[in-house]
């Protein structure tokens, strides 16, 4: 005959694993439903009274350090600065999908560019300048609620720059130079190492290592 104590101790036993398997369940379903919250607060909100057109995405690669063009069909507007808004938006939706390659946690509105200003260029003559750009200026204002979240690292923060100069030089051409300010501020670093204080050429970046030219003179948006 099996004594009290024991059959007391084994019933004790099984409640308690039957409570840490209710435990593990509940915490995995926790976890399953924070992953698919952070690759759903980015939707794409398509543009109303938009006409549906391919665009060229500059999409970045952390596996292999590479950005790779890729046409998509989205509806954009036309007046340029709302257009190259909403060609970031539609970029930084791709990265919100499951399996993206290069995985960007959205802020908690999920949204990461307030504005993008458009200015014609030279802004400032600079005396020692030998060369003196034409086109336009392309000032992207990030969220700083996206900027916190940013994933820290070199290879990381510079294939989101990349990105979204790529990106902006294929479908707006008369982008000849980008610079980025943070909830309208100017800020030193993307998260620690990609720098922002500098204006970027526009170019392709799928097949062009980018350098920062000198900054310029900006006027406040």
């Amino acid at each position: 005959m099996i004594p009290r104590y024991q059959r007391n101790t084994f019933y004790t036993l099984c409640v308690l694993i039957i409570l840490m398997a209710a435990f593990t369940i509940r915490e995995r379903q926790k976890s399953h439903d924070r992953i698919a919250a952070a690759t759903e607060a980015l939707p794409y909100i398509e543009p109303v009274n938009a006409q549906t057109e391919s665009v060229t995405l500059d999409l970045a690669n952390d596996a292999n350090g590479s950005i790779i063009s890729g046409l998509r069909d989205t509806a954009l507007p036309q007046e340029p600065s709302s257009r190259a808004h909403a060609l970031l938006d539609r970029l930084f939706a791709e990265y919100a999908q499951p399996n993206s390659p290069h995985p960007i946690r959205a802020s908690q509105n999920g949204q990461v560019v307030d504005d993008v200003f458009l200015l014609k260029l030279p802004i400032a003559t600079q005396p020692s300048a030998t060369f003196i750009p034409s086109g336009l200026l392309a000032v992207v204002n990030l969220r700083a609620a996206f900027v916190d979240a940013h994933p820290s690292g070199v290879t990381v923060e510079n294939l989101t720059i990349q990105s979204i100069i790529g990106t902006l030089h294929a479908n707006l051409p008369d982008i000849t130079e980008i610079r980025f300010l943070v909830d309208g501020q100017p800020r030193e670093t993307l998260a620690g190492h990609a720098d922002l204080t500098h204006t970027y050429p526009a170019v392709d970046t799928a097949a062009t290592s980018l350098q920062p030219t000198q900054p310029a003179e900006l006027p406040h948006p």
